[in-house]
């Protein structure tokens, strides 16, 4: 038997009664579970009978594990009985004294998913920044970028060393006919003209075969960050390895065409479309994000303090992924900055109880409104995530688990919310705001 008891709005305390055969049972399997870890004066290891042991050490000596068997069953059948949902972890605040042949309880509280007041969410007024124009510029920065996506890497045999060739080469520094340290190496890359080099380095390469042998007579600037090395002269021997060069496309109807077009203004326009897409999307999000906030910020809800820890974990986890991205790992960023796991994770205390309030104010709208998502709406979701991914619709589809396609359902139904949220909203754009007019005349009077 199970009763609950709400103690705030999210925390309840259940309490239970286990029959005494069911109890009795559990402490069996916990005797035979620790009998062989028992030693016992007269008996071999494991063959001790539990009555002796309980006379040793003992009734209560395997109550605490008896619980441990018997918790996980009692507990679910109560979560579901009683519909809770809980977050975070149940903690044992009371048990009863055990005696053989009665009921045995004992009680625990959990923290639970807190019920949300919801205050105004239809109707919302929001101000946001206005959606961002596609201009000329960007335009031409996909397509080079997609030019240079498009280049070919080729071999050199037929010609010397030029500007822009990048060279293998291996290379063997001295001063004063001495080696020094770092000034060797072997099979290094260097792109001719880039300046990565010390001065007259990579001029006097230029010309170089394959194959061929040189030395580079240089000199190492004052301000060099090797002090035994600064403003000194030095001999480098080199040998060139290898010379490819890196081939762009032109921009033309060509290009246009392997992209799928037949000229190049319909591939621009297709360029610019996919952008004006993007922008679009990106103010759809900064609007619905404006009213998602706007409808937490009118709703009244207390969250259990294991919910908030859960999603700063969360942030934290997303931090050291985009970290390792980066070369980095936690405990580096933790040393270079001085601070702990815990400082780190009580920064984004706020963060993540703001977080945890969006979450369940937008449950409870779908919850208040009945949304529930349609097939049609289901499978938008499944469309824009497979062209996110690049990948096939149906071929995407066919490859989703229960657990993704479920995924993908609760997107739809929050989609469908902030759709909702939208309907009735007035949504306006900030506008830039102007210069104070003492400042504009201050400008005025510098520049003439």
């Amino acid at each position: 038997m199970t009763t609950v008891e709400k103690i705030s709005g999210c925390r309840v305390k259940l309490s239970f009664a286990v029959p005494a055969e069911q109890f009795e049972n559990a402490m069996n399997k916990a005797y035979l579970q620790n009998r062989g870890k028992i030693n016992v004066p007269g008996f071999r290891k494991g063959k001790a009978p539990r009555h002796i042991i309980e006379q040793m050490y003992g009734k209560y000596v395997f109550v605490e594990d008896a619980l441990d068997v018997v918790f996980p069953e009692v507990y679910s059948a109560a979560i579901e009985e009683n519909e809770l949902r809980p977050v975070g972890q149940p903690s044992m605040v009371d048990m009863g004294e055990y005696k053989r042949g009665e009921e045995m309880t004992f009680a625990i509280e959990v923290d639970v998913r807190p019920e949300v007041e919801l205050g105004e969410y239809k109707g919302l007024s929001v101000e946001v920044e206005p959606k961002h124009e596609v201009e000329d510029e960007e335009v031409d920065e996909r397509i080079q970028q997609e030019l240079k996506d498009a280049a070919r890497t080729i071999d050199v045999t037929d010609r010397t060393v030029d500007y822009n060739d990048t060279v293998n080469l291996d290379y063997a520094g001295s001063v004063d006919g001495v080696a020094f340290q770092g000034g060797t190496a072997q099979g290094q890359t260097l792109v001719i003209g880039s300046g990565q080099f010390i001065p007259g380095f990579e001029e006097q390469m230029v010309g170089m075969a394959i194959g061929e042998e040189r030395d580079l007579q240089v000199k190492f600037p004052e301000q060099y960050h090797s002090e035994e090395l600064a403003g000194k002269d030095a001999v480098f021997h080199v040998k060139v390895n290898s010379i490819t060069y890196t081939e762009v496309p032109e921009l033309d109807d060509d290009f246009a065409q392997d992209k799928g077009f037949d000229t190049v203004d319909e591939y621009r326009a297709d360029v610019r479309a996919q952008l004006e897409k993007r922008a679009q999307r990106n103010y759809d999000v900064t609007v619905e994000n404006a009213l998602i906030e706007a409808a937490a910020a009118n709703a009244t809800v207390e969250i259990p303090e294991s919910m908030i820890q859960e999603q700063v974990s969360y942030i934290l986890r997303d931090m050291e992924y985009r970290m390792m991205m980066q070369g980095m790992n936690m405990d580096m960023f933790l040393q270079y900055t001085g601070q702990t796991r815990e400082q780190l994770a009580a920064q984004y205390h706020d963060q993540g109880e703001q977080r945890c309030k969006i979450e369940l104010t937008l449950e409870a709208i779908r919850k208040a409104e009945a949304v529930e998502p349609t097939e049609e709406a289901v499978d938008a979701q499944i469309a824009q995530q497979a062209e996110r991914m690049g990948r096939e619709v149906e071929e995407f589809r066919a490859s989703l688990t229960d657990e993704q396609r479920s995924y993908l359902t609760d997107t739809a139904a929050i989609q469908m919310v902030c759709d909702l949220l939208k309907a009735g909203a007035t949504v306006t754009e900030k506008v830039a705001e102007e210069a104070p007019a003492e400042e504009t005349a201050a400008e005025e009077t510098d520049a003439e």
